[in-house]
């Protein structure tokens, strides 16, 4: 796994702007977000995560890679899905997961335009499957795509952070929450992974 070239630049001009994100950067011992280079494990991940803790979800991912000969396309639209479930996923996130891996096999995306979309082109894209709403989309463009300009307000994660470090742990509305990050542009993907780890030392990865 390797990490965004733009990350160097992007902590040197957030730490400069924001003594909130400085502080966080300086603590973080040179942690960097790192893309796993899977398109279809990460929009998994994702799906796999929603609405649910980071720890959940790990615990999750964990019984279903422990159950599954391995996490592919062609294995997980074809496995029974009551085993799928008996990992811990709902009956709506084995459907999510078996109709995603159903694009892959198909080829349904236009994974060779990928790298020439907006953010807002390859959500567009990305929603159209069950189960991917704009927040999975999101996470796909910060940690596969490597993204550097992403804020996903829905994030619970992030609101909780941004609440604690800019409004004395009392909910902002996304209104604030925009406003604020506009500190950060054009590297908002890079400030919302230095709010995560201010929650949690332990760098997430989808």
């Amino acid at each position: 796994m390797t990490a965004p070239n733009y990350w160097k630049q992007a902590t040197r001009e957030l730490a400069v702007r924001d003594p909130v994100m400085k502080k966080i950067i300086s603590s973080s011992h040179g942690l960097t977000l790192r893309s796993r280079g899977d398109a279809f494990n990460t929009l998994a991940r994702s799906i796999v995560g929603q609405q649910i803790s980071v720890k959940a979800a790990q615990s999750v991912w964990d019984k279903l890679a422990a159950t599954v000969p391995a996490i592919r396309p062609e294995i997980i639209h074809h496995h029974d899905a009551d085993v799928l479930r008996k990992c811990g996923l709902s009956g709506s996130k084995v459907k999510y997961l078996q109709d995603l891996a159903r694009h892959f096999i198909e080829e349904i995306f236009n994974e060779q335009l990928w790298d020439s979309m907006s953010d807002d082109e390859l959500i567009d894209e990305l929603t159209q499957v069950r189960g991917i709403g704009r927040w999975t989309a999101e996470m796909f463009l910060i940690f596969y795509m490597t993204r550097p300009n992403v804020l996903p307000v829905d994030d619970i994660g992030l609101q909780r952070a941004m609440s604690l470090h800019y409004n004395r742990g009392r909910p902002l509305s996304d209104l604030r929450i925009r406003s604020i990050s506009k500190r950060w542009l054009p590297w908002r993907s890079v400030a919302t992974w230095y709010m995560w780890r201010s929650l949690d030392p332990i760098p997430v990865e989808y």
